[in-house]
């Protein structure tokens, strides 16, 4: 099994699923099962911290470049809050990565993004808390 996971990884999933549900235990590459199911984890989490950069990317851009002020920016935001709202009902366990601390270190990315995007200078250290980015109200005019 070891050797099917590193070549075809879809079979080897569908094989593994099979394991599992005929009660094959003995059978199963648990090594490589376990780091599937670690990996899971790290998936939900990083879908997480992905919305919270591209929040903190249209928040700099709303901010910075007031004159412009999109509509697809507020709508951005909004979805990305809403995507949040979502990842937490499904995995109250991310809430421990909406911190300050998580924020600073997807600010550095989504800073440079937007940095890219709009030849802007931002603050190196992040203008917003944790509240701001998932709560702040982003009207137009």
């Amino acid at each position: 099994m070891t050797v099917l996971y590193e070549q075809d990884y879809g079979l080897w999933a569908e094989q593994i699923a099979d394991l599992l549900s005929a009660g094959r235990f003995a059978e199963l590459d648990i090594d490589n099962l376990v780091e599937e199911v670690r990996d899971l984890s790290k998936r939900e989490r990083d879908r997480l911290l992905s919305s919270l950069r591209l929040i903190v990317n249209h928040l700099l851009k709303w901010d910075y470049q007031p004159q412009i002020s999109l509509k697809s920016w507020q709508i951005t935001i909004q979805r990305e809050r809403l995507h949040i709202i979502r990842y937490l009902k499904d995995s109250p366990s991310l809430k421990r990565y909406l911190t300050d601390e998580w924020l600073d270190e997807t600010y550095v990315v989504a800073s440079l993004n937007a940095q890219k995007e709009t030849d802007l200078e931002f603050p190196v250290d992040c203008p917003y808390s944790i509240e701001d980015v998932l709560e702040r109200p982003i009207n137009l005019g």
